[in-house]
């Protein structure tokens, strides 16, 4: 019997070389990345956060009657069956569904739960990321009202693009319309997401994608292409999808084996990506060396997308030298001041930010020099984050003050202000009612201040990094090491879970301690990149000129 390729509604949104390995037959017995205990945390957290809703939608007045639960820990085959009989019965919740296969049409896939309307059934996701941000006309259902005839546009939210969710959404309905119970008339579908208050309703068919697309229409090209390339891998025919390194390759179980091939062809999207690396296939520049051999100072051979083709050429000259940096710029120049504070805010996911560490060092304005934290120990989310983020910022705003009196430069740095800035902002939005909490406007005349240095944008703008621009990556280079050997924001997350007691358990007041060094390493290390861009960067890193 041949292998029947049949595809759950992840691989419209997955790598197309992904696809291929994980249906070409020669690949069955190719080890695998061992698991990522992060991912694997997310999924457990994903799997604790559906059950959830799933006993509130079953304990509310809306969705009490005519509930069935389908275990997912049944064989396939009687899953399946069991939400046959469901669908045949017309039972108005099922949760837990089990889609029959579409042969035919090549697709498999579960849906956390079914609802039943006048017309047939659509599909709802339970999803653990947020679904939606501030602003209005998101087509919305409390989220115990599963009846989307309810839905009216809300005036405090508007529809996060999350892509995914609606290409799920598509997918589903295929597989409700095979067997004739998908709603008819229309292509609607709901999400309930993180905050669990609300369910999002799509219209699939609308023309809200780029390009005046619908999500179907997406999906339908983007499904059919997945077949295509799943087809070929499973006959043996020519692969319709070669290895390039993108950015899901980080977390990719399929990883080893195209970082295998590509480092073994020396191929260019490890130094190029997206479709700057196919374009310069296309045009016979297939290698790391092919690349490094172009001159710099030429027009791209093709059109360019993202970033400098120049400093493309460069990356590839300093991959071959193996090097994690170069210098663009012949002085390398970092903003000082007289007063000094490294900030490091740790998260946890979208739940919060429970940590704001400062490192204070430079002149004496009458406070304690170096490390200190601002931190609650409650599980996020929680009311007494506004508590630690009010504390930080009159301590923040008290050195800023003292320095200014004693008519000294005051500055602060952190790496990467995209995330602090994120959650400055976010405290701001969701405890401005609190005792202590600054205004917006006053959160924002600082970042946009020259006193806010995001040394990020001084290494991305003086250097070029071969091997990534992460913390991690860079802080070594000056010389700096953390701690803790399996320092990393990911293994922070199993370390806070542990030091509040997330799963019950009792708070581990070691695994606090962990993250108070781990965070005060992170400013450590900012401070060291700073001190070893001022001093020595300039002549211990090779400039790109000299390559």
């Amino acid at each position: 019997m041949g292998y029947e390729v049949l595809l759950d509604a992840g691989a419209v949104s997955r790598c197309r070389r992904r696809v291929h390995l994980e249906n070409d037959p020669g690949k069955r017995e190719v080890p695998l990345a061992p698991p990522d205990p992060a991912l694997e945390q997310r999924i457990a957290d994903a799997t604790a956060h559906r059950l959830g809703i799933a006993e509130q939608l079953a304990e509310a007045s809306e969705a009490g009657d005519g509930w069935v639960t389908i275990s997912r820990d049944l064989p396939a085959g009687e899953r399946s069956a069991a939400t046959e009989r469901a669908l045949a019965d017309g039972v108005p919740f099922i949760w837990g569904a089990l889609l029959p296969v579409d042969l035919a049409g090549h697709r498999r896939g579960g849906v956390d739960l079914l609802v039943r309307t006048d017309q047939g059934y659509l599909p709802v996701l339970v999803v653990r990321h947020r679904i939606t941000d501030r602003g209005s006309g998101a087509p919305t259902t409390a989220m115990t009202d599963l009846d989307p005839a309810h839905q009216s546009p809300d005036p405090a939210r508007k529809v996060r693009a999350q892509p995914r969710d609606q290409l799920r959404l598509v997918h589903l309905r295929k597989l409700l319309e095979v067997g004739g119970y998908a709603e008819k008339g229309r292509a609607l579908g709901g999400v309930i997401g993180l905050d669990a208050d609300v369910v999002v309703w799509h219209d699939l068919n609308a023309k809200t994608w780029p390009g005046g697309r619908s999500a179907v229409t997406e999906y339908n090209n983007r499904f059919a292409d997945r077949v295509a390339v799943a087809s070929a891998a499973a006959t043996g025919q020519p692969a319709l999808a070669e290895p390039s390194r993108i950015l899901e390759c980080r977390r990719c179980p399929w990883w080893p084996t195209c970082e295998a091939e590509l480092t073994s062809t020396r191929d260019v999207s490890l130094v190029v990506r997206g479709e700057d690396a196919d374009g310069l296939r296309k045009i016979g520049v297939s290698t790391v060396d092919a690349l490094a051999a172009l001159n710099p100072a030429d027009e791209p051979p093709m059109s360019w997308t993202a970033g400098s083709f120049t400093d493309a050429v460069m990356l590839a000259r300093a991959w071959l030298a193996d090097l994690t940096l170069v210098r663009r710029v012949t002085d390398v120049v970092v903003s000082r001041g007289d007063v000094e504070v490294d900030v490091d805010m740790e998260s946890f996911g979208e739940s919060g930010a429970y940590m704001w560490g400062c490192l204070l060092s430079g002149a004496d304005i009458g406070l304690e020099q170096g490390y200190r934290a601002f931190v609650t120990w409650d599980p996020l989310p929680t009311n007494d984050e506004a508590r630690s983020f009010a504390e930080f910022w009159a301590w923040f705003t008290d050195v800023r003050e003292r320095t200014l009196a004693a008519g000294l430069t005051f500055r602060a740095y952190c790496y990467n202000a995209l995330a602090e800035n994120r959650w400055l902002f976010g405290s701001v939005e969701r405890f401005g009612d609190h005792e202590g909490i600054p205004s917006r406007a006053e959160v924002k005349s600082f970042v946009d201040s020259d006193e806010w240095v995001d040394l990020f944008l001084s290494v991305s703008e003086q250097f070029l990094c071969s091997q990534g621009k992460g913390l991690k990556v860079i802080a070594p280079a000056a010389g700096f090491g953390w701690r803790d050997p399996e320092a990393g924001g990911e293994a922070s997350m199993g370390w806070y879970r542990d030091a509040v007691g997330m799963d019950g358990d009792v708070p581990d007041l070691t695994q606090r301690e962990r993250l108070l060094q781990y965070n005060e390493d992170d400013v450590l290390a900012t401070q060291a990149l700073r001190g070893w861009m001022t001093d020595r960067a300039g002549t211990e890193v090779p400039f790109m000129g000299d390559l």
